[in-house]
């Protein structure tokens, strides 16, 4: 499998795992401190023949994917769960921890946000409510679950409606998920 777009990790054995599982060329973060350099290549080769982000399913690589959509617009998101990225160990997460099939299904599965042009109806906040995705003791769990479902990704409450709209689901997509959510629970 080919990838025409760069993929953006967060270090040199997250290259390495992309590389064992598909031929792709990556720009390494070096960490959630992203340097001017290392931006300036991303919006470089964004304009050239666009880019991936792919980090960890934790709290610094949400942040390197923060700061990468606020710079270079227009960036497409690949999204691995928790669950696929644990160490054999179990001392460890990451995209390098990644099973190649798993890589492979998060890159077919690749999200492009929506642009500030169009217009995307955001999911109204009772079905968010009502789908025990805000507000609820679980609501965690089924978030996440929700994020692996939808394929993008883990977000907290505060978050889940822009992530939604960003990323167009739509409000049937979302109650699909849902009732999906439901029948697993029962």
């Amino acid at each position: 499998m080919q990838i025409k777009e760069i993929i953006v990790v967060e270090g040199k054995d997250d290259t390495t795992a992309i590389k064992r599982a598909v031929e792709a060329d990556t720009i390494e973060t070096n960490g959630s401190a992203i340097s001017k350099e290392t931006l300036m290549k991303i919006k470089h080769a964004q304009e050239k023949r666009g880019v991936i982000v792919f980090t960890d399913p934790d709290y610094p690589g949400r942040r390197i994917r923060a700061i990468i959509e606020e710079q270079v617009p227009g960036v497409k998101h690949a999204f691995l769960s928790k669950e696929k990225t644990i160490a054999k160990n179990g001392k460890g997460l990451g995209v390098e921890h990644a099973k190649d099939e798993d890589i492979r299904t998060a890159l077919i599965n690749v999200y492009t946000p929506k642009s500030g042009e169009e217009t995307f109806s955001a999911i109204p906040l009772s079905i968010l409510i009502d789908g025990q995705l805000i507000g609820h003791p679980h609501s965690k769990e089924r978030r996440t679950k929700l994020g692996e479902l939808l394929k993008i990704g883990y977000t907290n409450g505060k978050q889940l409606q822009k992530r939604l709209s960003i990323f167009q689901i739509s409000q049937q997509q979302v109650e699909e998920a849902i009732a999906q959510l439901n029948m697993e629970e029962k």
